[in-house]
């Protein structure tokens, strides 16, 4: 893959050289397109480390091309299932005895089918309806090398161009949270600790860990069965989808602004609805604990941009890790435009309704100019999960069809934030955010 893809990007740039502008536009397009397919193909076949980065990228619209990013998005559906055999064989060997044997009955085919592991339904010698999540064999052994061999892929393509340094750092963090989510006892201690950060949202469901059935590789909860975002998007009532769109919204803040600990893989899979408002969160494999000052400069970010403060955005976004601090200036008009995408469409109040959203497409149109300035800026490891779980309920939302008053929804977390305990918060600062 990545000897063809560098090799398709050398001979475009090269063959751009004789071409006149829109000719060479049409060529880097369909390099980019054909890359995209590429990338997607192989980490789809790969599965693991690889097809989870690759499911992140889907949303990054702000640093990839959209047509790897329109590519990688087929890697959000549900992959193809492993072999009955091979799951037989990891309860076996992490469970002690055949599914059979540890199950009062055990559903051969998957109830779904990821990246790392797939699901399949039982119920226990004691009558629980459960989900049994089993990984595949040898994908938490492979992480360290496929994680490697993307990011030689993705430099050799001139996909990327960000320092080496914000690139190290950004798959680096990608790494520590893929390793914890293979660990599926430390997602069971995460299914714990999110259960007791959100005890008083009774709008918010939470499943059980069945701790007997349950290992490293193997983990047993209860059943909690709901809608998908989609069903509810196209049966629900308006005011039931604006419910949860409201809920929706107010958990990212609660967990930004309250709790300090994001849920950080919002893939429409691991969330259910019920046509009582009731949101139900899966998979805590990925739970990321935020630093105090991100947390802090993330609301100055806001709050400085609404007010059309652009000192002040500029100083959060130094402190966030965002502003290349030894990069160029970057003129106040800049941040405006991007200021204007996302605060005019709700600053009169008004419901804002996601089905018809297209702020998605305003900020690619927005991409360019970007570009213009790419030294000025850099990744960002801490916003990394942030802005994953930021950017897929933004599609999760446009998917429900919602109307949201979203400053009505987010000020009250904000704006109690001053001297909030931020019970899931990484107990010391981020490094390298400056005071």
């Amino acid at each position: 893959m990545t000897a063809s893809v560098a090799g398709n990007f050398a001979s475009g740039k090269i063959k751009g050289m004789f071409q006149d502008e829109e000719d060479a536009s049409k060529s880097r397009e369909r390099n980019m397109r054909e890359a995209g397919d590429r990338i997607a193909k192989t980490l789809g076949e790969l599965k693991g480390a690889v097809m989870k980065v690759g499911q992140m990228a889907s949303v990054a619209s702000d640093i990839l091309p959209k047509e790897l990013t329109q590519a990688l998005a087929t890697l959000q559906k549900d992959a193809p299932p492993m072999a009955y055999e091979v799951i037989e064989s990891q309860i076996v060997s992490e469970l002690g005895a055949l599914p059979e044997e540890r199950f009062k009955s055990f559903d051969r085919t998957p109830f779904a089918s990821a990246s790392i592991g797939q699901v399949h339904r039982a119920f226990t010698h004691e009558n629980q309806d459960v989900v049994v999540k089993v990984q595949y064999p040898g994908v938490d052994k492979a992480v360290d090398s496929d994680l490697r061999q993307l990011k030689l892929a993705l430099r050799a393509s001139g996909i990327i161009n960000v320092s080496k340094k914000a690139l190290d750092e950004t798959f680096q963090e990608t790494r520590e949270r893929l390793h914890e989510e293979l660990n599926y006892e430390h997602e069971a201690e995460n299914t714990r600790l999110m259960a007791m950060l959100h005890s008083d949202d009774d709008f918010l469901l939470i499943p059980k860990v069945v701790d007997e059935l349950s290992s490293r590789r193997v983990l047993t909860i209860n059943y909690e069965g709901g809608d998908s975002f989609e069903h509810a998007g196209a049966t629900y009532d308006q005011a039931t989808r604006d419910l949860l769109g409201e809920r929706l919204m107010s958990l990212m803040a609660i967990q930004i602004f309250r709790t300090g600990a994001i849920h950080g893989d919002p893939n429409p899979g691991n969330f259910a609805v019920r046509e009582d408002g009731t949101l139900i969160m899966y998979d805590y494999g990925c739970v990321k604990r935020l630093p105090r000052d991100l947390v802090f400069a993330y609301r100055d970010l806001i709050t400085s941009s609404i007010k059309e403060d652009y000192g002040g955005t500029e100083s959060a976004l130094r402190r966030l890790g965002l502003r290349n601090v030894d990069g160029p200036p970057v003129e106040f008009e800049f941040y405006k435009r991007f200021r204007d995408i996302f605060v005019i469409p709700h600053q009169d109040r008004t419901p804002y309704y996601y089905g018809d959203s297209r702020m998605g497409e305003e900020v690619m149109k927005l991409v360019p100019s970007v570009i213009k300035r790419i030294s000025s800026f850099q990744p960002a490891k801490d916003l990394i999960f942030v802005d994953r779980m930021v950017g897929g309920h933004y599609g999760n939302l446009r998917t429900l069809g919602c109307r949201l008053s979203v400053l009505d929804i987010l000020e009250p977390y904000w704006e109690a934030l001053e001297g909030a305990p931020l019970a899931g918060v990484a107990q010391d600062p981020a490094p390298n955010l400056p005071a």
